[in-house]
């Protein structure tokens, strides 16, 4: 059928593959809110920032409401947040979020997989002061927007810094101010492309593009574990 064919046909299961594993973290994601605040989004801040957070990965409104449903279910599962501490290859640190029902089923399959990629779990607390905890928005800029403006309107909202490259925006703040910056960019009339709590590196380190690229497929295989939703490092 041709090269052409073939190429449409891989790029198209590489969408579905991602599909497929960010899906489940997004609706994990809604499903936490919705128990935690209600299913009600202009009432709930953290779940309206998480049916954001979906819609900029293209996940169907379907699947967001069929989330939602299941969250106000008697037979809901009840989901908990863990954060696992990790030494990868090359002395690279991993901070690994997970939403699980079962901690035990978690922790058994990280040692399983970090121990096969050469590293290992460390105890809690042992890496977390090296990384800060930092509301982190995402939007792009469009024509007419007036960056200064909107930066002073947002420092009232607790915003830190904002970084510009490419026509892409990165706005940063405290981890407290989450909820007050997500309201503001409300307030100033921007639709984030993301909007998520993240670990900073407060000391990033260099490694070479090898090292790299041995971390690189040690997260991939910790991301393809559903409980993960997300693997932080110290990489530059």
């Amino acid at each position: 059928m041709g090269r052409a064919f073939e190429y449409r046909r891989a790029a198209k299961e590489k969408r579905w593959d991602r599909m497929s594993k960010t899906f489940p973290k997004l609706a994990r994601a809604i499903t936490m809110a919705v128990k935690e605040g209600g299913p009600d989004p202009e009432t709930n801040s953290k779940l309206r920032t998480a049916i954001q957070n979906a819609k900029a990965e293209n996940m169907p409104k379907d699947n967001v409401d069929t989330a939602i449903k299941r969250a106000e279910g008697r037979d809901a599962q009840d989901f908990s947040e863990v954060v696992y501490e990790a030494k990868a290859p090359h002395g690279v640190l991993l901070m690994i979020e997970c939403a699980t029902d079962n901690v035990n089923r978690t922790i058994a399959n990280l040692k399983t997989v970090i121990n096969k990629g050469g590293g290992q779990i460390v105890q809690s607390g042992s890496l977390d002061f090296l990384f800060s905890r930092k509301a982190v928005i995402e939007f792009e800029v469009t024509e007419g927007m007036d960056l200064e403006s909107i930066e002073l309107e947002l420092i009232d909202y607790g915003l830190e810094e904002l970084q510009v490259e490419d026509g892409h925006v990165t706005a940063y703040a405290e981890f407290k101010d989450f909820g007050k910056i997500c309201e503001g960019f409300e307030k100033v009339g921007i639709t984030p492309t993301s909007s998520k709590l993240k670990r900073i590196p407060t000391s990033p380190q260099e490694y070479t593009d090898e090292q790299i690229d041995e971390v690189e497929t040690l997260i991939d295989k910790l991301e393809d574990d559903e409980d993960v939703q997300a693997v932080y490092t110290n990489i530059a």
